[in-house]
């Protein structure tokens, strides 16, 4: 295909996504919530399917340019610090890119500038991002009836985990959903450590650690489940941005990954570093390790991607959570949505108050769009944008701190501005009366900051030098996160 018709294939898919993303916003809010819809369309055919899973890498010249087919959620600053190069000399070789570009259109082909640097790692791509997340290729896959075809003893183990007596595949399912991490994905390391799916009779360690993490605070599934898919979601986010390039080996060599990995491999590799010494670290990301255990469970996971992060997405139009008029702190700047670390998804806001700690509050938080009540629980709340009934489609709102009275039931639909519930300190860990926002897109958590940074009526968030730090900003004006509700984080919200 001439390089002309391709890059003209390329501009049209480009503008083409775009131009559906921004209809899609125009629509009517109304219409959109109240007719039930499919899951989200993807494209019939993964360019990814093309790249070799396995490749030899030679030393390459400083700014020597490299073939790249993008992949699900790439963004050209974290392709440039992948690559060891700019955004700039990106843009310089594929001029084709709009300036606008946010996410890349996955299978795009691309020419990136290397320079070379020593110590990669493995070049092995084990299982694709959307196997990886808690998304639309999830949505028919059964829990509880896939266990019940497994011989071992697993199948039939009960615990009691988070307020309730729970069977493995309740307990699988909780897990994939407040952590938005594949239940496939969870049943597989399960299985590859310690043959939790296969065996019927293990030894006795094996039941109280069932994937292998022993610890005297981690016993029993659920601990070991809230542990391992908190350190899934801290390699996987951290190579979304471009943070987490390298890992320090057990027998302290360092190790680089290789820029053309995808993040659910990157995530995979850092989980089993963690866990696995020398040549059981090189077996288990190898073709022959873990991707071979997750194929045998659930079939070639590359046959079943298809790409959940869309070209040049962007955000829908979202207003700040409090009734319109009414100022409150910015208390927490972007920081992990669900557990400890990442994906710094998360942001804070707090009512005014006469003091600190967990003090009831009149003041309403609001639903920032229109959506679809979907989840409802302990000091939780999900508010689904498309309307559809499932969260791991299309965009959601997760809130956290929300006070069970007052709030509102599954399936109720709010439009934007409408109340939610009152701040609180119920759910999770809190010090003081507030609420927590984050952002989901086909059950992908959404970085508060960076290419699609969270903006809120024009505040744009952005990171500090830590979580919880940072600021939001409109125009000239910057209000900075601080939990002591000072004079310097009061933002208000636009009158209607």
């Amino acid at each position: 295909m001439p390089i002309q018709t391709m890059f003209a294939r390329i501009t049209a898919w480009l503008l083409a996504g775009t131009f559906m993303l921004t209809a899609c916003q125009s629509n009517a809010a109304a219409s959109r919530i109240q007719a039930p819809k499919q899951a989200v369309s993807q494209p019939e055919s993964n360019l990814q399917q093309e790249v070799p899973r396995t490749t030899e890498r030679p030393l390459y010249e400083p700014g020597e340019l490299v073939e790249y087919i993008v992949q699900t959620g790439d963004t050209l600053p974290a392709l440039a610090i992948r690559f060891n190069t700019s955004v700039e000399e990106i843009r310089e070789v594929n001029p084709i890119i709009p300036e606008t570009a946010t996410t890349m259109p996955p299978g795009m082909p691309m020419q990136i500038p290397i320079y070379y640097l020593p110590l990669w790692g493995s070049s092995h791509r084990i299982i694709p991002d959307s196997q990886f997340i808690n998304g639309p290729s999830m949505i028919e896959f059964d829990t509880s009836g896939f266990l019940a075809t497994q011989p071992g003893w697993i199948s039939s183990y009960e615990e009691y985990a988070a307020g309730a007596n729970r069977t493995t595949a309740e307990i699988v399912d909780l897990v994939a959903l407040k952590f938005s991490i594949s239940p496939k994905l969870l049943l597989a390391l399960m299985e590859y450590q310690t043959g939790a799916l296969s065996n019927p009779k293990p030894p006795e360690n094996t039941r109280t650690y069932p994937l292998g993490f022993v610890s005297r605070d981690r016993k029993g599934l659920y601990r070991q489940l809230l542990w391992t898919a908190n350190l899934l979601n801290n390699g996987y986010y951290p190579w979304r941005a471009g943070t987490l390039t390298y890992i320090e080996r057990q027998d302290g060599q360092l190790m680089r990954f290789d820029p053309w990995l995808n993040a659910a491999t990157v995530s995979i590799q850092n989980y089993f570093n963690t866990l696995l010494p020398g040549s059981e670290f090189d077996l288990a990301i190898s073709a022959e390790g873990f991707g071979n255990t997750y194929a045998q469970l659930f079939g070639d996971p590359w046959l079943e991607d298809v790409p959940h992060i869309p070209a040049s997405l962007e955000q829908p139009p979202l207003s700040l959570p409090f009734e319109p008029g009414s100022t409150w702190a910015y208390t927490g700047g972007p920081h992990t949505g669900w557990g400890v670390g990442e994906p710094r998804a998360a942001l804070d806001f707090a009512p005014p108050a006469v003091a600190s700690g967990c003090i009831p509050t009149t003041e309403w938080a609001t639903a920032i769009a229109d959506g679809m009540v979907v989840r409802s629980d302990t000091g939780e709340v999900v508010l689904d944008l498309d309307g559809d009934g499932d969260e791991r489609t299309g965009w959601s709102i997760f809130y956290l701190h929300i006070a069970t009275e007052n709030r509102p039931p599954v399936g109720k639909i709010l439009l934007e501005g409408d109340p939610l519930g009152y701040p609180s300190c119920e759910g999770g860990t809190s010090t003081g009366t507030h609420i927590h926002i984050a952002r989901k897109y086909n059950g992908e958590w959404i970085a508060a900051d960076g290419v699609l940074a969270f903006n809120l009526e024009g505040w744009i968030a952005h990171n500090g030098d830590t979580p919880y730090h940072g600021t939001l900003t409109r125009l000239s004006r910057t209000v900075t996160a601080c939990i002591c509700s000072n004079q310097a984080s009061f933002i208000q919200a636009a009158e209607q």
